[in-house]
């Protein structure tokens, strides 16, 4: 097995908890392998040259940002790669039409990517000037406009207050209501920034209203819930699925999902028999989430809050 430790890729950066996800994924000849996110291709490139010289890797992503340049960054490794745009919930479709056996490993990097935060036309984010978008997917007929402009005061303020924990989400979304309409980030930055009366808590005030539009125009926690299942699915026995997650609510996600199917039984704690039926289907590799060190945080700021957490299927 090649090492992969020092990746000398060409490439927009290099992927949070690079190294971390190749020691969780431990690539093997012949092994065949899963990039769900497949962003800008670190960690494909990562996992086809640990792989060498026949490991395979089937990247999948929307934006078709992120597949031209990681088509262009994995190009060396030829047939080896199959590149295609999709959904990570369409893995199975993709798996059979390619007629690939269960996988060895999946990695499964959530969120909005630093290629996307620094495209300003893309809209997610606060600093630029831009139009209202934050889609992955550019053909999701669902944009941040759309909701900041069409939705009730009640439903912006659940949104708010449910997907980005913030707690005066009540007060931005009457704020957004009556300033409306709002058609760009500055605009909805300067509107969420008068309501809140804030930036004392050290992040900027619309932090918070901006994940949570963006985690609901591209339904990110549904996904989540939906994908884990389906990886589990694909992958072999002794296969290894490794999610990266940067905010509490994906994280919760995937730590209680491995909790449950981690456990051969999961009644009530206070029934004395079981009647579940229920039979473990994996084991946590990591009982708690593996973090960026100290010096990956300094270098890249955004990887403060990655949390990375592998399971293992079992028989």
């Amino acid at each position: 097995m090649m090492s992969a430790e020092n990746p000398t890729a060409p490439g927009p950066h290099l992927p949070v908890l690079y190294n971390e996800i190749i020691h969780a994924i431990q690539p093997q000849q012949g092994g065949h392998y899963l990039d769900g996110t497949l962003g800008a291709g670190g960690h494909a490139w990562g996992i086809l040259t640990a792989s060498a010289p026949d490991g395979c890797l089937l990247g999948l992503d929307v934006d078709p940002q992120a597949l031209q340049i990681a088509g262009e960054r994995l190009s060396e490794f030829g047939q080896r790669v199959v590149i295609r745009s999709g959904s990570y919930l369409s893995m199975a479709d993709h798996l059979a039409e390619l007629g690939w056996g269960p996988l060895q490993g999946i990695v499964l990097d959530l969120g909005v990517s630093s290629m996307q935060l620094d495209t300003p036309e893309r809209g997610f984010s606060f600093l630029t000037d831009a139009p209202l978008d934050m889609r992955f997917d550019p053909n999701n007929p669902v944009s941040a406009d759309e909701l900041v402009n069409r939705l009730t005061e009640k439903e912006l303020a659940d949104i708010i207050f449910n997907y980005g924990e913030e707690r005066r989400a009540y007060q931005v979304a009457r704020a957004i209501v009556y300033a409306r309409p709002l058609h760009t980030t500055s605009a909805l930055a300067r509107v969420v920034a008068r309501a809140t009366h804030s930036g004392r808590e050290g992040i900027h005030p619309a932090t918070r209203t901006f994940q949570a539009l963006r985690i609901a125009v591209n339904q990110e926690l549904e996904a989540v819930e939906q994908v884990l299942p389906l990886a589990m699915q694909v992958l072999a026995p002794g296969g290894r699925l490794a999610v990266i997650a940067f905010h509490s609510l994906e994280d919760r996600l995937v730590k209680q999902y491995f909790r449950q199917e981690s456990q051969d039984c999961i009644c009530p704690p206070r029934q004395p028999i079981c009647t579940c039926g229920h039979k473990a289907s994996l084991v946590e590799v990591t009982r708690h989430p593996i973090r960026p060190t100290d010096a990956e945080a300094a270098q890249n700021r955004r990887s403060r809050s990655a949390k990375l957490r592998v399971a293992e299927k079992i028989s």
